[in-house]
This record gives C-alpha cells, sequence and structure tokens, in this order.
C-alpha cells in the first residue's frame, strides 16, 4: 500500500480496486476458512525488486546469472520451512497448492496409477482426485468419505477400500473436514497395502506449526501445503518430504511443472515461516482452536446443525437441510450484512457444489484480528439472525449495523 500513490498516477483503476479490497476487508467479518490477514512485513517482501529476477532452478545451480541474493532468500526459506516441520527436504517453489499436489504426482506416480483421497463432496479437495482436475485424468482415482452417522473419518472404512484397489498413493487432508486426522492409523493402512502417505496440510499447516494439530510429517513421504491460510503466509505452495525422494521431487517441480521461482514471494514465505517459529504465532494456533469450538458450541445452542457435531481445527460446517435453505442463498444473505463465507456441500449433500447443502466459516481471519471467543458468540448471534429471518429487511439493517460495530473495535492494517 505503500506505493498506492504511484499505482494512481499510473493505473487509477487498479489504483481504486485496491482501496476498494481493502475497504471491504475492512468493514467484513472475514470467515472463509481458507483466507487470512499476512502481516505487514509478509505483504512488504511480496511487494519487493525481488519480482524483477529470473531463477529457475536452485540455489547454486540456476539457469541465469545474478542469483546470488535471492538464493539466500530461498536458502532462508528452506531452512525455516525444515526446521519448523522437522522435514528431511523442502521445496518452497510451488506457485500454489495445486502445483505442489500435481509436482508430488509427478514425482511419486506414473500416469494410471491408482490414488485413494478424500471425496470432494465428502471435505476433500479438487487436486486428490476429482474427474474435472488433472489428477483425475492422469490417475485412477477411487475415494473415501466419512462415516454417515459420525461424519468423521472411519479408518476401517478406509482400510477396507484400499485392500480393494490397491492404492500406489494414499492421500489425507482436505478443504472442509472439521476434525483432527489420525495420521499414524493411515500411515498403517498404507503400510498394509504397500502405499505412498501423502497429506495435503494446506488448511491446517499453521496450526501444525503451533502444535495444536496432529503433526502428518513422521508419518507421511510427502506433505503438500500452502502458505497463506492458517499459516498467514504470501499465497504459494510448499512440499516437504523424505530425504531420500529430494532429487527427484525437486526436478518435478522445475523443470517437471514450473519455470521460473517467484522469488518475491518466496522472500515472503521466509518472513511468515519466521513468524510462524515465534511462541505468540503458537499462541495464535491456539486461539484459532479455541475460536472454531466456541463459534460452532455457540451456533448449535442457536439451533444450527454443526456437522460432525463440532471440529477439532480453524473451520466447521453447518448444515442448513434441517432449515430448507441452500448454502448459495445463505452465503448471498450473510455476505449482504457484511459477513462473508461460503457455501459448501456437507457430507452425502443431494445437492450441486453451485447450490449446496451448508454453509463454512472458518476463525483465522479474525483470530488475527484479534477476536477471541466473546466475539464468536456475537458473530454466532448474528448468524443466527440472518438465517432464521432471511429477506426480513428489518433484521438485515440490524444486523449489519452490529457488524460494523463490531469490526470498528478490531482495525485492520492501520498503518495502510
Amino acid at each position: 500500500m505503500s506505493g498506492l500513490d504511484e499505482i494512481a498516477k499510473v493505473d487509477p483503476e487498479i489504483a481504486q480496486v485496491v482501496r476498494d479490497e481493502l475497504n471491504r476487508l475492512r468493514h467484513k467479518i472475514e470467515l472463509i476458512a481458507s483466507e487470512n490477514f499476512p502481516s505487514r512485513a509478509v505483504l512488504e517482501a511480496a511487494g519487493t525488486v525481488l519480482t524483477n529476477k529470473y531463477a529457475e532452478g536452485y540455489p547454486g545451480h540456476r539457469w541465469y546469472g545474478g542469483c546470488e541474493y535471492v538464493d539466500v532468500a530461498e536458502e532462508l526459506a528452506i531452512a525455516r520451512a525444515k526446521a519448523l516441520f522437522g522435514a528431511e527436504h523442502t521445496n518452497v517453489q510451488p506457485h500454489a497448492g495445486a502445483q505442489a499436489n500435481l509436482a508430488t504426482y509427478f514425482c511419486a506416480l506414473e500416469p494410471g496409477d491408482t490414488i485413494l483421497g478424500m471425496d470432494k463432496s465428502a471435505g476433500g479437495h479438487l487436486t486428490h482426485g476429482t474427474p474435472a482436475n488433472i489428477s483425475g485424468v492422469l490417475y485412477d482415482a477411487h475415494f473415501y468419505c466419512p462415516n454417515r452417522e459420525t461424519e468423521m473419518l472411519d479408518y476401517e472404512e478406509i482400510a477396507a477400500i484400499a485392500r480393494k484397489c490397491r492404492p500406489r498413493m494414499i492421500i489425507a487432508g482436505g478443504s472442509s473436514y472439521p476434525r483432527d486426522i489420525d495420521f499414524a492409523a493411515l500411515r498403517a493402512v498404507a503400510d498394509e497395502v504397500g502405499a505412498m502417505l501423502m497429506v495435503d496440510m494446506a488448511h491446517f499447516a499453521g496450526l501444525v506449526a503451533g502444535k495444536v494439530h496432529s503433526d502428518p510429517v513422521p508419518h507421511a513421504e510427502f506433505v503438500t501445503t500452502t502458505t497463506h491460510k492458517t499459516l498467514r503466509g504470501p499465497r504459494g505452495g510448499m512440499i516437504l518430504c523424505r530425504e531420500r525422494f529430494a532429487r527427484e521431487l525437486d526436478h518435478a517441480v522445475f523443470p517437471g511443472t514450473q519455470g521460473g521461482p517467484l522469488m518475491h514471494i518466496i522472500a515472503a514465505k521466509a518472513v511468515a515461516l519466521l513468524e510462524a517459529s515465534r511462541p505468540e504465532f503458537a499462541e495464535y494456533a491456539r486461539q484459532i482452536v479455541r475460536n472454531s469450538r466456541a463459534l460452532a458450541e455457540a451456533l448449535r445452542d442457536r439451533g444450527l446443525r454443526i456437522v460432525s457435531g463440532g471440529t477439532d481445527t480453524h473451520l466447521l460446517l453447518v448444515d442448513l437441510r434441517p432449515l430448507g435453505l441452500t448454502g448459495d442463498e445463505v452465503e448471498k444473505a450473510l455476505d449482504d450484512v457484511k459477513i462473508t463465507a461460503n457455501k459448501n456441500n456437507v457430507p452425502f449433500d443431494d445437492k450441486p457444489p453451485a447450490v449446496t447443502s451448508g454453509v463454512r466459516f472458518g476463525t483465522p481471519a479474525v483470530t488475527t484480528r484479534g477476536m477471541r471467543e466473546e466475539e464468536m458468540v456475537e458473530i454466532a448471534d448474528l448468524v443466527a439472525l440472518v438465517v432464521r429471518n432471511m429477506g426480513s429487511p428489518d433484521v438485515m439493517s440490524r444486523v449489519r449495523g452490529r457488524v460494523e460495530e463490531l469490526v470498528a473495535g478490531f482495525p485492520l492494517y492501520p498503518e495502510l
């Protein structure tokens, strides 16, 4: 934002877009589970002259000259990631989580190999074998779901599926599964059927760093992640793996699936990883989970059905079917009162992804703003008022006013 005046001289329309987005963030309650507010230091690092440098290859082995300083940035990011997560090898070049997953598949699998991941409609991710994604085109994808009764993973059920399809790789993690995952149990399943285990911890990497979520690194050959979400860094990806895969993995990232890395983003990743190594980040991670549980409990107390009965993580799912509402309707109604959330399928949903029977909430961003359990109860009040009074102008106006009062007490980026 420090260069916004310069942007305005050259392109006033884009400058206005940036102003409008900052205003949106400041004046709305951000409950999208995959979004967060990185520090000013991370933002500044992402906006540096490091964006100018082509650096294909790896530190000390580049295809271009003049990389002596960006090499330092990448080496710092690698060392900090390895230390933070206890990884044997780390690649910080993936542009996003999807690219991190694709590179991992390219490293470890052959086209046509069988993979087993969580069904997207039940909490998995697009890149875990969904037919619309390249992972579902290149590989023979099979899926597991949470148990229909508990809405939690049943590791015996997963083992039974694995015994039938004999996957080359089992994929864990997802985009809307609210419970902790037993990686030791999945390791045992993988060992039984001779599979590798890959964990996509994009959503909960910050919780792993803060030691409030089970750690996948000791159990998996590969762990992929984004660097935003709960890790509170820039938008980007990262891969952790065992040392024996290091050479093949690096080759799968470059030149296998990507060209030049984004050195300004890698520098911002390094800053975020340093921040995540500090004691205050661990407390932040603990508060994310406390807030998520408080929000789930308060919503449940107000009569909303919470998928799996609660949460162990940064996110929770509300099943709207008992209310006769769709996720699309509720997302739009909440946005109208300045609460940003997203429609989401719930397990065994009968509605398509564009409609859905649920809505997903997450607490990383509101926790960054300094909100705690008391504010989660207030937010639950507002959400319940909206879903129980859909279309009431008086209620919507009243909720909108309460949102404005709430966010005013938690300034966002006041120095910008």
